[in-house]
């Protein structure tokens, strides 16, 4: 089993950064695909940003390209989103979670996860 937990969500006004953790336990991860997705209520979770085993392959939603950057530190069982030039719509909570699919490439359905996290809500105020 593999435990994730996010951190670092909170309030802050358009145009703020935040940087969101996603800590692992339980087994290392540093050889899975992991990813950042969103949810706010009534609507699907959606896919933010992923990242390859190596760190080497992301990949972005179209609305974070520029804005967003995903990292990993697979000493520290660590995953990170650093996110810029935040707007209200960027409001949701914010999952990480990891993939035991034996492959190298960023998937981007949340069905492709088997472990998700708890969440942590981001607010942008206007």
């Amino acid at each position: 089993q593999v435990q994730l937990v996010e951190s670092g969500g909170g309030l802050v006004q358009a145009g703020d950064s935040l940087r969101l953790s996603c800590a692992a336990s339980g087994r290392t991860v540093s050889s899975q695909t992991m990813a950042w997705f969103r949810q706010v209520p009534g609507k699907e979770r959606e896919f933010v940003a992923g990242i390859t085993w190596s760190g080497e392959g992301t990949s972005y939603a179209d609305a974070e390209k520029g804005r967003f950057a995903i990292s990993r530190d697979n000493a520290g069982n660590m995953m990170y989103l650093q996110m810029n030039s935040l707007q209200p719509e960027d409001t949701a909570v914010y999952y990480c979670a990891v993939s035991w699919k034996p492959i190298a490439t960023v998937l981007i359905h949340s069905n492709e996860y088997d472990y998700w996290g708890q969440g942590t809500q981001v607010t942008v105020s206007s």
